[in-house]
């Protein structure tokens, strides 16, 4: 054997496959696993890592993120690089800026401004638009990340693409719809993952308007979903108004055939779990059962740690869905302003929030809970980290009339984080459940978008963390396991998810006694000196892709060894149930 690039010795290694650690020297060759040896091996290497009382992973890999931008200015991820994802999956939700036509880059900024909370300057400073085609965007990636990135085929670009401003508000016409296939082919032909789509009543473009999947007829999708089951190693993914309320029986029916017509998994984001809606909780499951039944495979992506969210009453956030509430929050700030002091105007929305109508959104709604953050204004000096319930029994007012008054005197500005209702005993073990289910996989970060209001990057050190140190519901291997190989599997990544000899040099090591995730904060690095939320890892020695250290000590280097995931190459068919 010629000189090993990598050897760790020592190590606890957790492979991938749920089953136990095994104390073992791993050893890396060109950017794969040469081998895993529990005897030790005296090989010589030109990097050599002492790993005594530190695990070896798989690395993970996050099927649920909106890096298609920001990869282009920043080829680390971050953060989700320093929390041990060496994969990543971009282009869900329908949203992709590629293809994409002449005359349409400003619509697809503003649209991605909206819908994924990438800032607006950002998009326009730290891209150039030049690019046209698919290939063309994917090819600039090349040799140029530090992480894997494989991206589906965005339904919105691709209707945009060939439709114009006829994509928003008509149906496509045969010829449209076959143009459709033939860009979403040549899109797949270059390397796309298979395609995604919403039909979610929450996204809405700049204009405001329902974006341009919103508009498909069912035959539209499901000829796109048969192109898609024309290639090799490609999946579907999908958003629907049932991913938030639960599925009506027509949904479920469209995803299963959505599935079958590609025959290929169908995974849909993101399964929220609260011990209060056992009803939806069971008829979300109920949607990847009847599939089952029928030979079709819908997989629903859940969280595994409470995500905070930032509330804001000065840019969008959900509390904008609450009935009767987005209305004020779109008008001009003098006039928000005006509106919010109003005394009818508050009773109204305090209705609209608390009425049947709110439905999944009610989790939103309560105001006595939620933390004020940063605040910006003297008359809110001192009130950073307390809850809206406390100020409010000092003043003797309303909790809704503080909150109000508290952001008011900072201009709207103010950053407010709602405690989770679902962190009882209950819920937990719920989610438990869910994650022991064949339709459920863990995932759903966001990672790379909203980055004003959320920051999912760190889930992978966080649950880890809560399996060694915290809850302890899952067993480690368990919860390796489903970051790094069940991931890998349901998008069929050849030869990532195990650290077994062959398989690519995907690999981190961590001190079990310290990994987790730094506190949440705010960092102003993106393109045009805007902001977005940011939390580093602790505990986290090394994050290697192909062998190279990407991550050392917590702190990214310069390496780039990332591969662009390409459907066919590096993916392959994962088969439904026989029929």
């Amino acid at each position: 054997m010629s000189e090993l690039s990598l050897l760790i010795r020592g190590a606890d290694v957790i492979d991938g496959s749920g089953g136990p650690a095994v104390r073992a020297d791993v050893g890396v060759q060109d950017g794969r696993i040469a081998f895993v040896d529990p005897r030790g091996r005296a090989e010589h290497a030109r990097e050599t890592l002492d790993a005594d009382g530190l695990v070896v992973c798989p690395g993970f890999v996050d099927p649920h993120t909106h890096y298609d931008a920001q990869l282009v200015w920043d080829a680390s991820a971050s953060p989700s690089n320093l929390h041990g994802v060496t994969t990543i999956i971009g282009g869900n939700c329908g949203f992709t800026i590629a293809p994409i036509g002449d005359r349409d880059g400003d619509y697809i900024r503003r649209m991605m401004a909206v819908v994924e909370g990438m800032p607006l300057e950002a998009l326009e400073k730290g891209l150039d638009w030049s690019w046209r085609s698919f290939s063309d965007w994917l090819g600039r990636f090349d040799g140029r990340t530090a992480v894997n990135a494989g991206f589906l085929v965005g339904h919105c670009a691709l209707r945009r693409t060939v439709m114009g401003e006829r994509a928003v508000g008509s149906q496509a016409s045969p010829q449209e719809v076959e143009q459709m296939k033939t860009l979403l082919r040549g899109a797949i032909a270059a390397g796309g993952l298979g395609l995604s789509t919403t039909r979610s009543f929450t996204h809405s473009d700049g204009d405001g308007q329902p974006v341009p999947s919103r508009f498909a007829s069912e035959e539209e999708l499901l000829e796109l979903c048969r192109v898609a089951g024309e290639h090799e190693g490609t999946a579907l993914e999908f958003i629907t108004d049932g991913c938030l309320r639960g599925f009506e029986d027509a949904e479920m029916d469209l995803m299963a055939r959505m599935s079958l017509t590609a025959n290929r998994p169908l995974n849909w984001n993101v399964f929220t779990i609260d011990s209060k809606e056992k009803a939806r909780y069971a008829n979300q499951l109920l949607a990847s059962e009847r599939a089952a039944e029928r030979g079709a495979r819908v997989v629903a992506l859940t969280m595994p740690t409470l995500v905070g969210m930032t509330m804001s009453f000065h840019t969008y956030s959900p509390i904008h869905q609450l009935p009767g509430w987005k209305a004020i929050l779109a008008l001009p700030m003098p006039a928000r302003m005006a509106e919010l002091r109003k005394p009818e105007v508050r009773a109204k929305m305090l209705a609209g929030a608390r009425s049947p109508e709110a439905g999944v959104f009610a989790r939103v709604a309560d105001f006595a809970n939620f933390k004020i953050g940063q605040t910006f204004s003297d008359a809110n000096r001192g009130l950073s980290g307390r809850f809206v319930k406390d100020v409010a029994k000092e003043r003797g007012q309303a909790d809704f009339d503080v909150l109000l008054d508290v952001v008011l005197a900072d201009e709207l500005r103010t950053v407010l984080w709602p405690d989770p209702p679902d962190g009882d005993a209950e819920s937990w073990q719920m989610r438990k459940a869910a994650w022991e289910s064949p339709h459920c996989l863990l995932g759903g970060s966001d990672a790379g978008a909203h980055l004003d209001r959320m920051c999912g990057a760190p889930y992978t050190t966080d649950f880890i963390a809560d399996c060694l140190r915290g809850k302890r519901l899952w067993p480690v291997e368990k919860a390796i396991q489903a970051l790094s190989d069940a991931p890998a599997r349901l998008f069929g990544l050849k030869g990532r998810g195990r650290v077994a000899a062959g398989m690519h040099a995907d690999l981190v090591v961590f001190d079990p006694k310290t990994i987790g995730s730094a506190e949440i904060h705010e960092r102003s690095d993106l393109p045009g000196g805007t902001s977005r939320l940011y939390a580093e890892s602790t505990g986290v020695v090394r994050v290697f892709v192909a062998g190279e250290a990407i991550v050392r000590d917590g702190k990214a280097t310069d390496a780039l060894p990332g591969q662009v995931i390409r459907s066919g190459r590096d993916t392959e068919t994962v088969a439904l149930a026989k029929r």
